[in-house]
């Protein structure tokens, strides 16, 4: 087997073509074959650059059966190009397992720095929070998107999710709904000519959206969701109902016959409160 392949994972521009790197051009042009996860739509970026490359196609329903046969050319000394449609390849899309299947093989892999929506989309939005999690495509139903935002919702970090246009208003309902305290910025188009930055709350953003929704056009493009690390005032909310909750709690506790001292650790350890807060309410349920 020769030593001089190897796996590229190339990232491409998000919208607009001049954020091509001199470096993914270049590696491009030197690839015995570019896997493309659509092969039109990489085979236009080629055209643009006046590249002409052997395409293969290789999307999420292909990757999975196709995976070790490119890894096995590339043992065998070619060099191959991976590109998604948009952005960096392994973000929320199929070039992750391409990548997973080099490593276990150990075959030479190389990933070069280029353009990303998510990463993008979190320094438009206008956060201060230092920290960011990126949840990838925000789930389509309803349930599940209560359940992720619940579980992400103790995070100290804004919240970065891609989402269909047609989906876009339901979403921001629940957002409304489980996370209201937020700011919310809809990046939609990022880098591209209609490019437009919506920051708000969630529920001023679903209005605007939903009325722009029954216009001619609709609500179009590639949109990223960031939701802003919780604030001051969810902070104080979140206290209250966790004190109200306690309080209820320890009339329980001491309903059951526990005594002041076991009530106030059971308080702790549920709630998360101060002990001396926990004894407080173990003192004023027991009266």
């Amino acid at each position: 087997m020769s030593t001089s392949g190897k796996l590229v994972i190339v990232p491409t521009p998000i919208g607009n073509l001049g954020d091509m790197t001199l470096r993914s051009l270049e590696a491009l042009r030197e690839a015995d074959v570019v896997c493309a996860e659509d092969t039109r739509v990489t085979g236009k970026l080629l055209a643009h650059f006046g590249i002409e490359k052997r395409l293969a196609r290789l999307d999420e329903a292909m990757i999975g059966s196709r995976a070790a046969g490119v890894v096995e050319r590339v043992a065998a000394g070619e060099v191959v190009a991976y590109c998604s449609d948009a952005g960096m390849p392994g973000v929320s899309d199929p070039g992750l397992r391409l990548v997973a299947a080099a490593r276990e093989a150990g075959v030479a892999g190389e990933v070069l720095p280029g353009a990303s929506a998510a990463a993008c989309a979190y320094v438009a939005s206008g956060t201060v929070c230092p920290r960011f999690y990126f949840g990838g495509f925000f789930p389509r139903k309803a349930t599940e998107q209560r359940t992720v935002l619940a579980e992400l919702s103790g995070l100290d970090a804004a919240l970065v999710f891609y989402e269909s246009p047609n989906r876009l208003v339901a979403a921001l309902s629940v957002i409304a709904e489980v996370l209201p305290w937020r700011e919310v910025a809809v990046c939609r188009e990022l880098t591209k000519l209609h490019e437009e930055v919506a920051r708000g709350s969630a529920a001023e953003l679903r209005e605007r959206f939903a009325a722009r929704a029954e216009e001619p056009g609709g609500v179009r493009g590639e949109i990223a969701l960031v939701i802003d690390a919780p604030g001051e005032t969810e902070a104080a909310v979140g206290a209250e109902e966790a004190a109200a909750s306690a309080a209820e709690r320890a009339v329980e506790l001491v309903a059951e016959g526990l005594r002041t001292k076991e009530v106030t650790k059971h308080l702790v350890a549920e709630f998360g409160i101060s002990r001396n807060d926990a004894y407080n309410l173990a003192m004023e349920a027991a009266r």
